[in-house]
């Protein structure tokens, strides 16, 4: 059998009788269905056949039907169509707290433009109170928009009672019905639905096409503006190969329950199964939604004090979707989940499984098997090691899911990322609250502290002689990589490089270790640690001790000391005016190392990351010693970014950066592109933009790449301008490459302009 989909929510299989209604517009059927010849005749019926078929499935005429690029699109012609075209008699809107962003990005867009909006709560059922939607109606609301089903809990909502409501005080309602069409009853008579959005990839038809109902007599304002297309409320020549498929997808619904040809509701009773299974393997699993008026597909569950990314990383050949993005770094519950105040211990531990046509009873034992830990993959291979809840219980897997012998085969197929939610320094608390904190401890006080914590500098540096000082530095990340060889020498380079981000030279080092025994063979940490000290070695010196404890997930790093003459430290907030700034490595392995992560990533890909957060920063530190060094640092866990804010607050000056200059690992701008982006990159660029300054034409991309979570990063130093193109050139003649002049330090008050 082959992977189990049960992520049927966030899209679709094209149903085989779908894909082939849509083969003839792929070369016959080609025509413009606004030409009036005999091939744009064929495509215009094809498009209003498709209409008919819509129409019949909303129980609507057809000419209320407007052929949208999907569900956004109708939810954005709705919303904002509606209110542009009725702003002169009111400006009031109402919704819920738990919309899909295509609703409440576009009510947060109409809040700018004048309009107020209401967001009703809900319950802890994900219900909208009717009565809570009288007491928000007052003189002015003009629109209310209330989705028929909740995508991520699948609670239904009150929407006859609503629409019944709507249309006694003359408010026009919108339903966002993308998830429940093709799973319940979607009649706009019944709803009292005025506008109701509909999603094409959400049953079984292709992705980019849906419609939008907007009922006889309601008057909005077309959005995309060209030639009179849909009754001239949407410009553009529609997609006749997609109107086609969501035409027959409509059709396969109009044939669904109560015509005869399918069971009803064929979804629930494999729900329920899954359900149970899960349940009787963990007691302690939480049902989010209503039990009763939900949809017959969705099951929300909250694992108790879990990681919803990390199960799903382990349950291997099973596709689901998470509550809460917790992976890369960045925590966010959903919006959904909060306004329903689910306890934080489930939240963060929830995943939503959505059955489809095509599931099947097998596949369901198989998901089944796989979530318990008695399936295959990791999880049978290894037992799934639970976090403790408050009152010391644990919610354990079903028995059976024994540890596996500690072979080198079990070992090699372990997949260190998929243990944690972040990936390295991307881990790092947000820099935004560790200044907070930081600046409201006591400064430590002694004429022997050279560097403390007065500045965001990379080590601390202690007065031990006349002509010597202490540098002591710590660090600490979860896996970057699956390789656990690969980790340990990462983990050591990282730590290692503060040494010589301040000018130093590394004396010892001692390790630190968070391992989950219970879940991982020891031969892993076996393989971290020779990693780490065969890269120790290569800097020339020992791991002498060190320090580990039990844990969830897996944590490696090195306490590091090192010397440095007390006349001769790098500190980073000393740069210049006038200052050429270098970095010595490429940015982008935050995002590499999150491609990597999701097994997005090409193996040329990876391996290129993983050669350079391998790389010590010893041979371009030692080289850069030839040379008058304003400042220094290493770019890790707060990006290029986070750390030239840093070391620009400190001495009040600004700095001009030339993005295109920048050097940037080979794929990072097209993972970046494709979202594989760590939730640390997005603290960092939050924690920079009160600084930033970017010129006209700049992309967007660009602050995203330049504020990336680094691991093990290069140096960035502020160089005397007049040495600045000779200690490149040497670089290149001792054959490290990479390193290139990325802008100047300016006069000004801390100010980053990108240009």
């Amino acid at each position: 059998m082959g992977p189990v989909y049960l992520d049927y929510n966030a899209t679709t299989p094209l149903d085989p009788g779908v894909a082939e209604a849509m083969i003839p517009f792929l070369s016959r059927v080609f025509g413009n269905p606004s030409s009036s010849h005999e091939f744009g005749i064929i495509a215009r019926q094809a498009v209003e056949q498709a209409r008919q078929s819509v129409a019949l499935m909303l129980n609507a005429y057809p000419d209320e039907i407007i052929f949208t690029g999907g569900g956004t699109e109708a939810n954005n012609l709705a919303l904002k169509g509606f209110a542009f075209a009725h702003a002169h008699k009111g400006r009031h809107i109402i919704t819920s707290a738990i919309e899909h962003p295509a609703v409440t990005e576009v009510c947060r867009f109409l809040a700018t433009m004048g309009f107020e909006i209401t967001f009703l709560p809900v319950d802890g059922l994900g219900m909208v109170d009717p009565a809570d939607f009288i007491r928000a109606i007052r003189p002015g609301t003009i629109l209310a928009s209330i989705m028929h089903a909740n995508n991520e809990v699948g609670t239904i909502q009150p929407f006859e009672e609503i629409g019944s409501i709507c249309n006694a005080h003359g408010i026009v309602f919108h339903c966002d019905a993308a998830q429940s069409v093709g799973k319940i009853p979607v009649d706009v008579q019944n709803m009292h639905a005025d506008l109701l959005s509909v999603a094409g990839h959400k049953f079984y038809a292709p992705k980019g096409v849906g419609a939008l109902f907007c009922r006889r007599g309601t008057r909005i304002t077309k959005l995309l503006h060209g030639a009179g297309h849909e009754q001239n409320l949407r410009a553009g020549t529609e997609n006749i190969m997609g109107i086609a498929g969501l035409g027959k997808a409509a059709e396969l619904v109009n044939r669904e329950p109560g015509a005869g040809n399918r069971e009803p509701d064929p979804g629930q009773s494999l729900r329920d199964r899954l359900h149970q299974g899960i349940a009787t393997a963990f007691p302690e699993v939480r049902l989010n939604g209503h039990p009763e008026k939900r949809l017959p597909n969705t099951l929300s569950l909250g694992f108790r004090d879990r990681d919803a990314s990390v199960l799903l990383n382990k349950w291997k050949g099973l596709a689901a979707s998470a509550g809460a993005a917790c992976h890369a770094g960045l925590e966010t519950i959903s919006e959904v989940l909060l306004a329903m105040k689910v306890p934080r211990e489930y939240a963060l531990g929830t995943i939503r499984f959505s059955l489809g046509r095509m599931s099947t009873p097998d596949e369901v034992e198989e998901a089944i098997e796989i979530i318990t830990g008695a399936g295959r993959g990791e999880i049978r291979r290894y037992t799934i090691g639970q976090a403790q809840s408050e009152d010391g219980n644990e919610a354990r897997p079903m028995a059976g899911a024994e540890l596996a012998p500690t072979s080198a085969d079990n070992k090699k197929e372990i997949k260190l990322t998929g243990y944690t939610h972040a990936l390295g320094c991307a881990c790092k608390i947000k820099p935004q609250a560790l200044e907070k904190i930081l600046n409201s401890l006591p400064k430590p006080k002694g004429n022997k502290i050279l560097v403390g914590t007065e500045t965001s500098d990379d080590a601390a540096v202690y007065l031990f002689g006349k002509d010597k000082a202490i540098i002591q530095t710590v660090d600490f990340i979860p896996p970057v990589v699956d390789d656990p060889y690969q980790y340990g020498a990462i983990a050591a380079a990282n730590a290692l490089s503060d040494i010589w981000a301040m000018g130093g030279k590394p004396l010892f080092a001692l390790s630190i270790v968070a391992f989950p025994e219970n879940r991982i063979p020891f031969e892993v940490l076996e393989q971290i640690l020779h990693g780490a000290s065969d890269k120790v070695s290569e800097a020339g010196i020992s791991i002498i001790g060190g320090h580990s404890i039990e844990d969830e997930e897996p944590k490696f790093g090195l306490v590091v000391s090192g010397e440095v003459h007390p006349g001769k430290i790098w500190r980073n907030s000393t740069p210049e005016s006038g200052d050429v700034l270098l970095l010595t490595k490429p940015l982008g392995t935050g995002i590499i190392s999150t491609a990597v992560k999701r097994e997005y990533a090409s193996r040329e890909a990876a391996d290129e990351a993983i050669r350079t957060m391998c790389e010590l920063n010893k041979k371009p530190a030692e080289l850069l010693m030839k040379y008058k060094v304003h400042a220094c640092t290493d770019v890790t866990g707060f990006g290029l970014l986070g750390h030239l804010k840093e070391m620009l607050s400190a001495g009040g000056l600004s700095a001009e950066i030339l993005w295109q200059q920048v050097p940037l690992l080979k794929m990072a701008w097209a993972y970046a592109v494709a979202g594989m982006i760590p939730g640390g990159t997005v603290n960092n660029l939050e924690f920079a933009s009160s600084m930033l300054d970017t010129d006209p034409g700049v992309p967007e991309m660009v602050k995203l790449l330049l504020a990336d979570a680094q691991t093990s990063g290069g140096l960035l130093v502020a160089l005397c301008p007049q040495q600045a193109a000779e200690a490149v050139s040497e670089f290149a003649k001792e054959g490290i490459h990479g390193v290139a002049i990325i802008g100047k330090i300016i006069p000004g008050n801390s100010r980053i302009i990108i240009r």
